[in-house]
């Protein structure tokens, strides 16, 4: 028989804990193609691009604080090299926004906009320094949890921007790395979801002490079906994306009438 079972909504996203590196893995491997390679006694993940122009490696390490997730990209036509990386913690819906964005079929936007204009939409404001003054290169979330900070080269392009999440003067939570010539449609992605005030389902024992402490939880019951096949549909969902639509049908044409024989 179906029956329900207990998850938290965790918001802000940002403090949701990491969640199951699958959300980002097992599409890119089912629904965008990406190759997987490896040793099996070693504890890592490597997936590459179809075009083997991109490649996503996973890389536990006893140090929390040290990147777990890289995502690289070689040089291409216009597009420079550009590589990300987060921390063990980050939240995978937030690393799956950007690969997402990579993957989406189509030409690649290469506008250059705000970048933060997510973040602005969702209440983000700059942060103030110590003398009062406001800073242009970066952003902090309403809540002071989570902020952005961007380092310029000498003509005023960004060199990089670094997310981070923390609590006062504890350690930070969790930090990413964007490079300054990542695609903008990519950072628009990831700023996006840090935006998000929509809250991330979690098992009640995954969700981290400072979520509960300096978030907003609640508790919940969904469905079991619901929560073991969410993956398996986000899959599915992101392989639709790669299915050409059928041709429209055209104007269908009168039925001529069979020529009768003479007699």
């Amino acid at each position: 028989m179906p029956h329900d079972i207990d998850v938290v909504l965790v918001a802000p996203r940002y403090l949701a804990g990491p969640g199951d590196p699958a959300w980002v893995t097992v599409p890119l491997h089912r629904a965008s193609g990406w190759s997987t390679a490896g040793d099996p006694l070693v504890p890592r993940v490597i997936l590459t691009s179809p075009d083997q122009l991109a490649q996503l490696r996973i890389t536990p390490d006893p140090d929390p604080a040290e990147p777990w997730w890289t995502l690289r990209h070689a040089h291409d036509g216009g597009q420079r090299a550009w590589s990300m990386a987060f921390d063990a913690c980050t939240p995978v819906e937030i690393i799956a926004a950007v690969t997402d964005a990579l993957t989406a079929p189509g030409p690649r936007p290469m506008a250059a906009g705000d970048p933060y204009e997510p973040l602005r939409a969702a209440g983000w404001h700059a942060p103030r320094h110590h003398d009062g003054h406001t800073s242009p290169q970066g952003m902090t979330a309403p809540d002071g949890l989570a902020r952005v900070d961007a380092t310029v080269h000498k003509d005023g392009r960004t060199a990089s921007w670094i997310v981070e999440t923390s609590v006062h003067d504890l350690p930070s939570i969790w930090r990413g790395y964007v490079d300054g010539d990542a695609p903008p449609h990519l950072v628009a992605a990831l700023f996006g979801s840090l935006a998000d005030t929509t809250p991330l389902v979690r098992e009640p024992h995954r969700v981290p002490h400072l979520a509960a402490s300096h978030g907003r939880t609640s508790p919940s019951r969904i469905s079991a079906e619901t929560f073991a096949f969410a993956l398996e549909r986000r899959t599915t969902a992101l392989a639709k994306r790669r299915t050409p639509p059928p041709p429209p049908a055209g104007p269908s044409s009168p039925r001529m009438p069979k020529p009768r024989r003479p007699r």
